[in-house]
């Protein structure tokens, strides 16, 4: 071999040498990229954190286990926090880069907590298409949380674990005692139920209530019910564009927020045919759980609260009662939605792996082993035909395809507006008008901010 011939193959090998160093260099970048988290990777092996409320470690115990057998990269660990200390606890953590990776939000949250949140991504490494378009949500859940959780019609903020909602509970035992054969279906039905079914002492004095309803302080839920009755009578409850609230503003020139609020008030009014309510009264769910109370309107996830209460009680669901309409007219009944919903945090070290999580929970292999565990009513379309025969569930779960909600900035803020307003009426402190405006000018105001 000449001089020329040995330079020229060490020439070769030098360059084969660097191009295979490159190769090499290439490749542990991207491993080192992948591993780091930057852009995410469904394939990287992670322990995400799960905070949620209300849930105990057990309801979440089969729905982890299948995920984690379904995705054997990904340890999930769920922490359940007490309700009245979540949403500070939470906060304090997101604030100091220490909090959970997914997170249970109330259906409210995103106009007050939004910014906290990662939206769902287009695409997730490692898979050809979006775990769920906006069109697939939609088609997936009911409307009322596409309507809460998508934000702008355009981006997917949060997922539904389920959606609860407002039903007629009622002691069959006292009804069949009034000689009332059927549950009210609309709300003159139930003024008339009501009449019938309250009993007083000689007195006067109230030994069994026809429903609670009326007052703020000792009845659950209390603001929620006046809000349904709002929507249900066609008020709009703030502005398009969510700047304003309006619910205080007239529909077609009738004061129906107004109406609405002398409807629920009426029945702890002494001087009103369909008085059955009042302050001294026991706790809602304690007054129907005893039978002092024939009728109450609550969640589905007080079902347990009753029977735990009163094993033996004789009572059933109905439908949420509506206003009377012609059988002819187009009639579309409203009933109001309560529920929480799955987020990934900004922070999270592992968004895709989370949003993957959240995804299997809500709308794939782990809905049905929490539904299960939770007793709790169907978010998902396909899942409420299976519960709908269900004879406690069923009436919730058909429900859940006619809720609503609004808009709200901060739900705490609006309930306590809410219950102070319906107090201040009682206590003749205000009347329906100046009481409505007042509380429309507050929440305004904290829609300002």
């Amino acid at each position: 071999m000449n001089i020329s011939e040995f330079v020229g193959d060490s020439r070769k090998v030098t360059y084969a040498l660097g191009v295979g160093i490159a190769l090499l260099v290439f490749v542990a970048l991207i491993l080192v990229i992948r591993g780091s988290g930057i852009g995410g990777s469904s394939t990287q092996s992670a322990d995400i954190t799960v905070w949620g409320v209300f849930d105990d470690e057990l309801k979440f115990n089969d729905a982890i286990t299948a995920f984690e057998k379904d995705h054997k990269n990904i340890k999930a660990t769920y922490r359940s926090i007490p309700y009245s200390e979540y949403e500070k606890t939470l906060l304090n953590a997101l604030a100091s880069n220490t909090g959970p990776d997914v997170l249970m939000i109330h259906h409210t949250w995103l106009p007050k907590h939004g910014d906290k949140l990662l939206p769902l991504p287009n695409k997730v490494p490692g898979t050809d298409a979006p775990l769920m378009t906006v069109r697939q949500f939609k088609e997936t859940f009911v409307d009322v949380a596409a309507a809460d959780l998508i934000g702008n019609e355009t981006t997917i903020y949060a997922m539904p674990l389920y959606v609860d909602t407002l039903a007629l509970y009622t002691n069959k035992d006292a009804l069949s005692a009034a000689g009332i054969t059927t549950p009210p279906k609309d709300w003159k039905e139930f003024q008339d139920d009501v009449v019938k079914l309250t009993q007083k002492d000689k007195n006067g004095a109230i030994v069994r209530a026809g429903a609670s309803m009326g007052t703020a302080t000792n009845i659950n839920r209390a603001s929620d019910i006046l809000m349904m009755l709002m929507l249900q009578s066609g008020v709009q409850m703030v502005n398009t564009d969510g700047t304003q609230a309006t619910f205080a503003h007239s529909v077609d020139n009738q004061p129906v927020g107004e109406r609405s609020t002398q409807f629920y008030v009426d029945f702890a009014n002494p001087k009103k045919g369909i008085y059955t309510w009042n302050d001294a009264m026991d706790y809602s769910i304690d007054a129907f759980a005893s039978g002092k109370s024939a009728m109450m309107i609550n969640y589905a996830h007080q079902i347990d609260t009753v029977r735990q209460k009163s094993p033996r009680l004789n009572w059933s669901i109905a439908a949420i009662p509506q206003p009377p309409h012609d059988d002819a007219s187009v009639f579309n009944p409203i009933t109001y939605a309560n529920y929480w919903a799955l987020a990934v945090s900004k922070s999270s070290k592992y968004p895709n792996e989370a949003w993957e999580f959240v995804n299997f929970m809500t709308a794939g292999g782990g809905t049905i082993p929490y539904l299960t565990a939770t007793n709790r009513p169907a978010a998902r379309r396909d899942l409420i035909s299976q519960q709908k025969d269900d004879t406690t569930l069923g009436i919730f779960a058909e429900q859940a395809l006619t809720a609503k909600s609004w808009y709200q900035v901060d739900n705490l803020a609006i309930e306590k507006l809410f219950t102070d307003m319906i107090n201040a009426i009682n206590l003749n402190q205000a009347t329906f008008s100046d009481a409505l405006r007042t509380v429309e000018s507050q929440v305004s105001v904290l829609m300002a901010r």
